[in-house]
């Protein structure tokens, strides 16, 4: 194969640039080198002076792999393979670079050869006879060239007194409600034109054309215009919204825009479908519009490829003025990746990828169709009576774009069901019902990433779950297996959905029947709720409450976090304004609410009374402290008064102890942090080991855990009673309890120790001790 390719390519040029092209791709897609030399590229990705003797073109090209992809390991995040189709358009790009330099009757030559195939291909694939064609890198370059064309051909005197021929006849560009989002405000800015030349239309009220443009409403906007001297210049409609993938009623419109004199612009993902041999009559309508923006890059699956806009004129010269045409070769040139990647493709391959993405749409309808709790655009129709059927002008047809959402009816023991709150109940299940959607979305585009699955929020159904495979199939290369990947997550998450809407009352319910728990509410979180736990402080100062329940919830969050359990808990939504609660998350299946909730109290209570017996032995240690050393300032008195004073002076004191030495005992104290009692150190020094009372310890954490098998907050089916964390009862077997408590600390005499040089005054590697001084501190 390489041999015939050399055979064919007579210029060693063009032969050696697409070896290379090839090389680099391979390094950037499959390079792998050691983790030193990684590292020592690391370093070079921050900005620096240019080197004087250069670099190495592996060297460079190692250098941009690790600028897209960082530290990353794992495979599954990087980019998919170009293909040879990939590897076609980029030999286009380095061969635009290398034709550029060649003689100018030669570019000359090949540019016009290249746009005018071009341009005669895609006029037949998509049903444009007799059209012009502008390839641009922004996919809204064309419009705003044509907008141009536009009031060069309405505004005679335009071309030679500019702006000053507009403040007489304002222009008018009319826009659907439902186009996509900052193009009127685009065209406006790079037009000079004010905002008010830029009129929104509304969508149609009709059952079942929510998303379509209102003809009549726009006939009258016209006329009202044209009665204030304005002048209807331009209309926008879609074939293929931008959100939902409606296609508007694109006969009707052009019969308007011939009345009136206007120029029809039409845009969308469904004019791929022009290229099939069966084309839907509304989408036909199309191929009698002034102008259309086709983006063929994500349509084909090729990468870097201009978007192209095809329009009709007569005045080639307006063309010239207005951008549309140009004499310049680097402009013609530009069409020459899209040249060659179409060669290559061929016309059956390029309808083959079309039909390909159709196919993917259907096949995920189909399946999604079968779900109750999940409603697509099709679970309207059927609930469309026959009169409002006739009463639409035109039938909408099936879009390429699959939108689906997660939709369950409100159950009827709700609390909010009596008449006075319905409404408000209703809106903050929509609201609720919105914010699953969104983690739904979430959910399947981390989990099926190339399924390419992304969320919409559309103004009448809210937040939707899109599926567009012409946008992104041929770029990811979507199969039936990831349609059928997708479906199966969403058969998982779907009774998990459910799950949690029905048992959102019952969480709110058990949380109210405890004190100490408050129920947060935050429709932005998908999950059961929020919680928060109460302690029972009785301090004046709030913000001391503040603090302590603070730090309580965060330490509970902490225990609840590190069970062995389904339940995820958390601290909420990023941005929530609710502080110090826990979040529960989705919930799972067989959940017992009330296990759980019983739980997360009897949790908080064992944190609050672990908190409250520290601050107690806090106080206890400080009286302890206080009093050992008026009770060492009383030995040391009494030791003063019984040796005499002469024995305190230094030189006399040392001669008379050398003389006739003092006969002392010790008489250190020991602290008992539980008792909170002083007691001797006679015993300690005489029996040489630490004694230990018999005293009731207070256990201070309750920590229990599951034994393998076994799920925390499952519904049991022999017992229905609660399962509380702090409870010391458990069968055989199943629970481990394990209880800390807390150490006793000794408290020494220095005074009465001189004496003794082979003991310590204070045990230094004691864990009593450094626990004694911890709580001190």
């Amino acid at each position: 194969m390489e041999r015939a390719h050399d055979q064919i390519i007579t210029d060693p040029i063009l032969n050696e640039m697409a070896k290379n092209i090839e090389e680099a791709m391979k390094i950037l897609e499959n390079g792998q080198r050691e983790v030193e030399e990684r590292q020592k590229y690391i370093l070079k990705d921050i900005p620096g002076p240019l080197q004087g003797c250069g670099q190495d073109v592996s060297s460079i090209l190692q250098l941009i792999q690790n600028l897209m992809y960082g530290e990353e390991k794992e495979d599954s995040q990087r980019m998919h393979g170009l293909g040879e189709r990939g590897h076609v358009t980029l030999l286009g790009h380095s061969l635009v670079a290398y034709i550029s330099g060649l003689h100018r009757e030669r570019v000359r030559r090949l540019s016009i050869r290249v746009q005018s195939d071009t341009t005669l291909w895609l006029c037949r694939i998509f049903r444009y006879e007799n059209g012009s064609a502008y390839y641009h890198d922004d996919d809204r370059e064309g419009l705003l060239r044509v907008c141009r064309l536009v009031l060069y051909s309405r505004y005679e005197d335009y071309a030679t007194e500019g702006y000053a021929v507009l403040s007489c006849r304002h222009p008018v560009i009319y826009q659907s409600s439902a186009c996509r989002p900052g193009l009127g405000h685009y065209l406006c800015s790079q037009l000079g034109l004010a905002l008010s030349s830029l009129c929104t239309v509304p969508s149609s009220t009709t059952f079942g054309s929510e998303h379509q443009m209102d003809v009549s409403v726009l006939d009258r906007l016209i006329k009202d215009d044209v009665k204030s001297g304005k002048v209807p210049l331009l209309l926008i409609a879609n074939a293929g919204t931008a959100g939902a993938g409606h296609t508007d009623k694109l006969g009707n419109l052009r019969e308007l825009c011939d009345q009136h004199n206007m120029w029809l612009h039409v845009e969308g993902v469904n004019l791929a479908t022009l290229a099939l041999s069966c084309v839907t009559s509304s989408v036909l309508a199309a191929t009698r519009c002034d102008s259309m923006t086709l983006t063929l890059g994500p349509w084909l699956g090729l990468p870097a490829v201009p978007a192209v806009t095809l329009y009709r004129h007569e005045d080639p010269a307006l063309a010239l003025a207005t951008g549309l045409a140009s004499t310049q070769v680097a402009e013609k040139l530009r069409a020459l990746p899209l040249w060659m990647s179409l060669q290559n493709l061929g016309h059956d391959r390029i309808v083959k990828r079309i039909k390909h993405a159709l196919r993917l749409s259907e096949r995920l309808l189909e399946h999604l169709k079968k779900m109750t709790s999940i409603k697509t655009p099709d679970d309207l129709d059927r609930q469309m009576s026959l009169l409002e059927a006739l009463n639409m002008v035109e039938d909408e047809v099936n879009s390429p774009i699959v939108l689906f959402k997660f939709s369950q009816e409100t159950s009827p023991e709700s609390p909010e069901s009596n008449g006075d709150s319905l409404d408000e109940y209703s809106e903050g299940e929509i609201e609720f019902q919105d914010t699953l959607n969104r983690w739904l979305g979430e959910q399947l585009a981390q989990q099926v990433p190339s399924s390419g699955v992304d969320l919409v929020h559309l103004e009448d159904e809210g937040s939707c779950v899109r599926f567009n495979p012409l946008m992104t199939s041929a770029l990811l290369g979507t199969q039936d297996g990831d349609v059928d990947a997708l479906m199966e997550r969403i058969g998982e998450m779907v009774p998990l959905l459910s799950l949690t809407m029905c048992l959102r009352h019952e969480f709110r319910e058990e949380v109210s029947n405890h004190s100490n728990l408050t129920y947060v509410e935050d429709l932005n979180w998908p999950g059961l709720g929020g919680i928060r736990y109460n302690p029972t402080c009785k301090d004046p100062d709030e913000s001391k409450r503040q603090l302590l329940q603070e730090k309580i919830n965060g330490d509970l969050l902490k225990n609840l976090q590190q069970l062995e359990t389904e339940v995820e808990f958390s601290t909420g939504p990023e941005f929530s304004p609710e502080k110090s609660c826990i979040f529960i998350g989705m919930a799972t299946e067989n959940l017992d609410v009330a296990k759980l909730v019983d739980a997360i109290a009897a949790m908080g209570r064992d944190i609050e009374e672990g908190s409250k017996l520290l601050d107690n032995m806090t106080e206890t240690v400080q009286r302890g402290i206080q009093e050992a050393e008026r009770q060492l300032q009383k030995a040391n008195e009494e030791k003063i008064m019984k040796e005499g004073v002469l024995r305190q002076i230094p030189v006399v004191g040392s001669v008379l102890n050398w003389f006739s030495p003092v006969q002392s005992s010790v008489n250190g104290k020991t602290f008992n942090l539980v008792a909170g009692s002083l007691d001797s150190t006679e015993s300690i020094y005489s029996m040489k080991t630490q004694p230990v009372k018999e005293t009731d310890l207070t256990p201070v954490f309750n920590i229990t855990k599951q034994s393998d098998g076994k799920k925390l907050f499952h519904r049991s089916p022999a017992s229905s009673e609660s399962l509380s964390v702090a409870s010391s009862v458990s069968q055989p077997g199943d629970v481990e309890t394990v209880h800390f408590q807390v150490p006793v600390a000794q408290v020494y005499s220095t005074e009465t120790t001189e004496d003794l040089p082979s003991r310590p005054c204070r045990p230094s590697h004691s864990s009593e001790d450094s626990l004694a001084e911890e709580v001190e501190n």
